[in-house]
């Protein structure tokens, strides 16, 4: 019993861990399509703030430096969304596809020239990496049934941006649910007409979604290469982007729905990595292949099977021309 006890703990600690970036960058979709801009490029903004951080990281010896760049790049390249697609009533999809593909060809050349490691950043220690926090008293209880394991392995040990991803959630949904701003943001993207009336700018609200989003998709990107892995790999995002954009639509572009959908997605890729290798009844051993796509696939028939119906911001995706 105590032995299932501690590998579902474990489960339960890596589902956190991978599905820290997956939340960061829900939360950023639920600002930025809230507003009625469709955000692909959540995949590009993280990982142009991943390479960011493990640069900054890796140059200076501080990963608070390196969270700081990785914001600036983050946000910098919301607002390049936000100017094509804003400023410019560009096509929403195709802008985010720019985005995404400027930075996964980017950080490669920039990794390339300065540090000539095949696109790499140099292995990041000691401060250059967000450590685990342990709370108080974790030690003293990890021996104790139940409580202990709960308390020292699932809620301890866990670097800080983990639990600014866990507390982004709350804040988002107050923000959204609760304050004047979001108010304002959940119009905009339901009816920018009617807010323009108002007096009220649309084009500015909808910039500052973005700069929303870039901020979150920055600490995401901060997480991949400076707290979950110890350096910047090439396209190290591997389409975490896109499912936390699949976990947004998933979740109704609710932040608690998207949370847990997030969460769903975390626990699917860290139990398929536990049952790697592992010989089960009539089956035998399943293939790695299997298992690596496991989370994938599963996402999508939960998806397609157990979502129900979607309905979207009515003004997402659709630019606004103010009327003369």
């Amino acid at each position: 019993m105590n032995d299932v006890l501690l590998m579902l703990v474990s489960i339960l600690d890596s589902t956190i861990r991978v599905s820290t970036p997956l939340i960061l960058c829900a939360m950023a979709g639920v600002f930025s399509e809230r507003s009625g801009i469709v955000d692909i490029g959540l995949e590009g903004k993280m990982l142009a703030g991943a390479f960011a951080a493990a640069a900054t990281a890796a140059v200076t010896g501080s990963a608070w430096l390196g969270l700081g760049c990785a914001i600036i790049v983050s946000v910098g390249m919301a607002l390049l969304h936000g100017f094509a697609c804003i400023t410019h009533r560009g096509n929403q999809v195709v802008s985010g596809l720019a985005i995404n593909i400027l930075a996964s060809g980017l950080t490669v050349t920039l990794g390339i020239a300065w540090f000539a490691q095949g696109g790499q950043t140099p292995q990041l220690s000691g401060d250059a990496r967000f450590a685990a926090l342990e709370f108080p008293g974790a030690a003293a209880v990890a021996d104790v049934p139940v409580i202990g394991a709960i308390y020292s392995e699932l809620l301890s040990g866990h670097n800080l941006l983990v639990y600014i991803a866990l507390l982004a959630v709350p804040l988002t949904w107050w923000v959204i649910f609760r304050s004047r701003f979001g108010l304002r943001l959940r119009a905009v993207g339901e009816n920018p007409q009617a807010v323009d009336t108002a007096g009220i700018s649309v084009a500015w609200l909808r910039y500052r979604a973005v700069i929303c989003a870039g901020l979150l998709c920055g600490i995401a990107g901060t997480y991949l290469s400076t707290a979950q892995n110890a350096a910047f790999l090439k396209d190290m995002s591997a389409g975490k982007g896109y499912i936390a954009l699949a976990a947004l639509i998933f979740g109704k572009w609710h932040p608690k729905a998207a949370l847990f959908a997030c969460l769903l997605f975390g626990f699917l890729e860290a139990l398929s990595v536990r049952l790697q290798g592992v010989q089960l009844p009539v089956i035998g051993e399943v293939p790695v292949q299997l298992m690596q796509a496991l989370p994938y696939v599963l996402t999508v028939i939960l998806l397609a099977g157990f979502i129900g119906k979607a309905i979207a911001p009515k003004a997402i995706g659709i630019p606004y021309n103010k009327e003369r």
